[in-house]
């Protein structure tokens, strides 16, 4: 079983497009969305839940009121603002970043510290096989305990049904997301934009491939709208040691496929849609994956 991780160093490079595609393409596949702060992969696989379950991550302080004796401890002891003076004294939930001090020190033990709801989990057929997403509540944090949750659901997934895949939409940027969905992955497949940003974020992103020794494909989409800094990009990447795997030019078939809610390999032979099957193709021979 392998497992592959689509990424990108900026977000709007047609990460999601691309990823959904390959599981158009894919054969014995499961997937994950990682994306768990922006998840949108569900728009074009159309999932169908089979199973819900909570996100539960950390805790959250709340004065009980028939106990507080209003000493002040808590709002004495808090560094981050969120208890508010009163009769009795009250805790803001979206100010209190659950350490706990306040629950530790209270003299009246009059401080509850239950866990927290952060968001949900889903596992869900699609039209190309099983899927694995989630979304994370507005304002919620513990975004890489998420993913982490997400792959592992996969891998249990994958492991019982014996796929010979594990096939992930990652989150954009090198931070905490990206790094939870990455780490232990057999490789990384990057797909960038042919612009200034799209160059400077995929260097931060080989950095970090670079760093957990994980073998890294690059893919330009876009291409033609700037074939100079896309060699720019293929030279930059290749130094690093990454592997230059393909280009996909510009289509605006893409959005009409979108909206209909297709992947462009499904809306047909585009100049798009042709490049992205011989990119399958040459990753899968390249990892040993049946394309």
């Amino acid at each position: 079983m392998k497992e592959i991780v689509i990424i990108s160093g900026k977000g709007g490079t047609g990460k999601t497009s691309i990823t959904a595609s390959f599981a158009a393409l894919s054969k014995d596949a499961v997937f994950a969305d990682c994306d768990v702060d922006a998840a949108d992969l569900h728009l074009l696989l159309q999932p169908l839940a089979i199973k819900s379950m909570p996100f539960i991550s950390g805790n959250v302080a709340r004065i009980n009121e028939q106990k507080c004796s209003g000493c002040g401890t808590c709002n004495s002891l808090c560094r981050f603002d969120a208890v508010q003076p009163g009769t009795p004294y009250t805790i803001n939930p979206t100010d209190c970043e659950g350490c706990g001090v306040c629950v530790h020190f209270c003299p009246e033990q009059a401080i509850e510290f239950p866990p927290q709801r952060c968001g949900e989990w889903f596992q869900s057929e699609t039209r190309f096989g099983p899927m694995i997403h989630a979304a994370l509540d507005i304002g919620a944090e513990n975004s890489g305990k998420l993913v982490s949750l997400v792959r592992q659901e996969a891998r249990n997934l994958a492991e019982a049904n014996q796929h010979e895949l594990i096939l992930i939409d990652g989150p954009p940027g090198i931070g905490c997301p990206v790094i939870a969905a990455t780490t232990g992955a057999h490789a990384v497949f990057v797909i960038t934009e042919p612009t200034c940003s799209g160059k400077h974020d995929l260097l931060r992103v080989l950095e970090l491939t670079e760093h957990f020794d994980i073998p890294t494909y690059i893919c330009v989409n876009k291409w033609d709208i700037n074939p100079d800094m896309t060699q720019q990009i293929k030279i930059a990447g290749e130094e690093k040691g990454a592997t230059f795997i393909g280009t996909i030019p510009y289509d605006q078939q893409i959005t009409k496929a979108q909206i209909e809610g297709k992947t462009i390999v499904e809306w047909g032979d585009t100049i798009a849609a042709i490049a992205i099957k011989e990119i399958w193709n040459s990753f899968c021979e390249q990892l040993g994956i049946a394309s």
